[in-house]
């Protein structure tokens, strides 16, 4: 099992750029990674894909086909078309019958000029859980098998109203979702950078049932009031990132509800992706949306 966490952190910094140093603020592409297989109970298999966008700041929209593409049965295979900066997990997954065997699943993206591919298989190395998926997550310095962590169950989370909507361009849409915890891990918040100690492959995040909504499909830009915390590994923010030390995790609203304003400023087709997250696993709803002029 804990070979299977070293092999996704080996995974992901084999996707960063040759110099470990350097770091961009746009200009660079968005690696696909494959973050491996889950078996479901019905003797199925879930492929795990994420992705590590090279750029700080720049946000790169690649909308389905030759440029993002999913094969076989592509090319959309339920991934994302608009792609936050840095380093996002286990953010789609794949669902294949128990007799895939061999075969192989592959997203091809291109992006600022440059192509890269990842591969889902079966192989037994590529083997995740909930375990491996928490240490990859951070859980605020927490291993997969800390014992804080024994029993986690990803938050449950309910979205109000239909699952597909349409209103017109500058319309603001009131989002409410619902949420809820089993209280581990327990809310801790980032702790501050302690020089003595070796840095851990993967980066850290604060605990704590959050909720944050964000554009997972669609080019146009999205204005959500309150801001939303970030939904990618954002080392520097420590306003508004998890992954930032000194992030703390705010109160869980009255009934667990979450009310979130979002103004669509160009029309066209949308998914916003609701995200109910403790610091270790996440759950995941999204609503489609038509905007029109």
């Amino acid at each position: 099992m804990r070979a299977c966490v070293l092999a996704v952190a080996l995974a992901v910094i084999a996707l960063l750029p040759g110099s470990a140093q350097e770091s961009f603020s746009t200009g660079q592409n968005i690696a696909p990674a494959y973050e491996g297989w889950e078996k479901n109970s019905d003797g199925s298999f879930n492929l795990v894909f994420g992705y590590f966008n090279r750029n700080w700041e720049e946000e790169i929209d690649a909308p389905f086909g030759p440029a993002n593409t999913i094969e076989p049965g592509g090319p959309d295979r339920g991934q994302p078309t608009h792609f936050l900066p840095r380093r996002n997990r286990f953010v789609f997954r794949i669902r294949v019958p128990a007799d895939f065997g061999t075969k192989e699943i592959v997203w091809t993206l291109t992006t600022n000029g440059k192509t890269e591919r990842a591969y889902g298989t079966l192989k037994a190395d590529y083997f995740i859980d909930d375990d491996v998926i928490m240490a990859n997550n951070g859980a605020a310095g927490m291993g997969g098998t800390d014992p804080r962590l024994k029993g986690n169950k990803p938050p449950s989370l309910k979205v109000d109203g239909a699952a597909t909507r349409t209103l017109k361009v500058g319309e603001t849409i009131t989002l409410a979702a619902t949420a809820s915890d089993d209280g581990i891990p327990r809310a801790r918040s980032m702790p501050p950078l302690n020089p003595g100690v070796a840095s851990r492959f993967t980066v850290d995040s604060a605990t704590g049932l959050r909720l944050s909504w964000f554009v997972y499909r669609g080019k146009g830009k999205v204005v959500f009031d309150p801001v939303q915390a970030k939904v990618w590994e954002d080392t520097r923010d420590r306003a508004n990132s998890p992954w930032s030390y000194g992030w703390r995790t705010p109160p869980v609203p009255p009934e667990g509800k979450w009310v979130v304003r979002a103004t669509f400023t160009e029309p066209g087709s949308y998914v916003l992706r609701c995200q109910a997250h403790d610091g270790g696993l996440a759950t995941i709803e999204d609503v489609a949306f038509t905007i029109t002029d």
